[in-house]
């Protein structure tokens, strides 16, 4: 057995103190913990569930996150990628989502749930199959596109999210603080300590927050004091047309999840994805999302806020991170927890928020250079991002409108998608000697 150390937070395995590495934990699940939630709000808005079945949705979906999480950092036979992956409920689904459920009702969108995660869970593991179309180009050029799409999201939440008070100047001030604290502490701390300057930032900031009335403590205690989840809350309902669309997003899913494994091993353990951790991820991303769709949830997946974190910080123990999903756990059992966690504000995530993101797509364009920037290599991640970036921004999107709405659902705004597909096309028809 092993001494358990500190400093042992930057091994994949080792052991830590369980009160030393508690806060590295709980900095990991407050950097994602109002983006796990928030797509269960949206779509259960357009599915009209009710203020109390959105409730529960959102305690179910804690625990389920926190299980898939020690699933991806403990793998179960096949499934997980013995990785630290942070899972959480994706908003890559859900558009797709509030279509289905305004179509065809929430028990088909479950129901289209549990066959896609099926599906991307055999995916998973039959990787070995066509694994030899993820290179290393490709997935440099994925995981540079995920960068890209996060740094608006870091730049939202600083302003003060998706409202009316967006650019408020006290929404500037919050966001400013806790990036000026996150960048200081990163500077005089010492050591392992020097890794929690996510954390200093988000505590000093949600301290100034409650100073500017950003916080509302009284609905801590609002949902109860503890919530048991709800096994299969909504019978699932099997529609083709809701299956077929759901599957689609899936393979999309899996393309990001790609990305940010990706990421997570060169980032964290400075060395390329192997291919039992491509499908040991893909497998848990799949199945543990049809686990979610019986507790009523929306699909789980990796988050590409925890990869920046990571890529930041450089901590990658798996004891650590499982310390951040017992606490998800916690939070799904105990509603105080998870409200105190949700009470988070926008400018408080986006002041740490927008480091981490641009560490992202820095780490994948170092992941390109590692690759090389030969003829081929350099077409491949130039019209990626010509065609993924361009047709995807908001101001070319009608760009689409020529083609079937339901390819339009799944692309139009989905810049990692299509920089994925055309990386992949690419890859496969360029000649290998174009470079001789």
């Amino acid at each position: 057995m092993t001494t358990a150390d500190i400093n042992n937070i930057y091994k994949l395995d080792g052991r830590v103190p369980f009160f030393k590495a508690l806060p590295y934990g709980i900095q990991h699940i407050l950097a994602m913990f109002v983006a796990n939630i928030t797509p269960i709000v949206i779509v259960a808005g357009a599915a009209q569930l009710g203020r109390d079945n959105t409730a529960m949705l959102i305690q179910n979906a804690m625990v389920i996150a926190g299980i898939a999480t020690l699933i991806q950092l403990y793998p179960v036979w096949r499934i997980g990628s013995r990785l630290p992956i942070v899972m959480g409920v994706s908003f890559t689904f859900v558009s797709a989502l509030c279509m289905v459920v305004t179509v065809y009702g929430y028990n088909a969108a479950i129901g289209a749930i549990l066959v896609g995660g099926i599906c991307e869970g055999f995916l998973g593991l039959f990787a070995k199959y066509w694994r030899r179309l993820i290179t290393p180009i490709v997935a440099s050029t994925v995981v540079t596109a995920i960068g890209y799409s996060l740094l608006t999201v870091g730049i939202r939440s600083f302003g003060g999210g998706y409202n009316d008070s967006f650019g408020n100047p006290d929404n500037l001030i919050v966001g400013t603080i806790t990036l000026v604290v996150c960048l200081l502490f990163n500077i005089i701390a010492k050591g392992p300590l020097k890794q929690l300057s996510v954390l200093a930032g988000l505590i000093v900031g949600y301290v100034a927050a409650i100073a500017y009335g950003m916080v509302d403590i009284s609905s801590i205690f609002s949902g109860g004091v503890i919530s048991i989840p709800v096994f299969i809350p909504f019978a699932p309902e099997f529609n083709i047309h809701a299956i077929l669309t759901m599957v689609t997003i899936f393979m999309v899913s899996a393309a990001e999840t790609i990305g940010d494994t990706s990421a997570m091993t060169a980032t964290g353990l400075g060395r390329p994805i192997k291919e039992r951790e491509i499908s040991g991820s893909l497998a848990c991303d799949g199945f543990a999302s049809s686990l979610s769709s019986l507790f009523g949830c929306p699909p789980v997946t990796s988050f590409s806020q925890n990869v920046g974190l990571i890529a930041m910080t450089k901590v990658v123990n798996r004891f650590t991170i499982m310390t951040g999903a017992l606490c998800m756990i916690m939070a799904g059992l105990f509603p105080p927890i998870g409200a105190i966690f949700a009470s988070l504000p926008d400018p408080v995530l986006g002041g740490c928020t927008i480091i981490m993101f641009g560490s992202i797509m820095v780490s994948g364009i170092n992941m390109m250079s590692e690759s090389g920037f030969n003829q081929r290599n350099t077409i491949i991640s130039a019209l990626s991002f010509s065609i993924g970036i361009g047709a995807t921004a908001p101001s070319e999107i009608a760009i689409w409108h020529s083609l079937p709405q339901f390819v339009q659902d799944i692309f139009a705004g989905n810049c990692v998608a299509v920089v994925f597909i055309v990386a992949v096309i690419l890859n496969l028809v360029l000649p290998k000697e174009m470079d001789k």
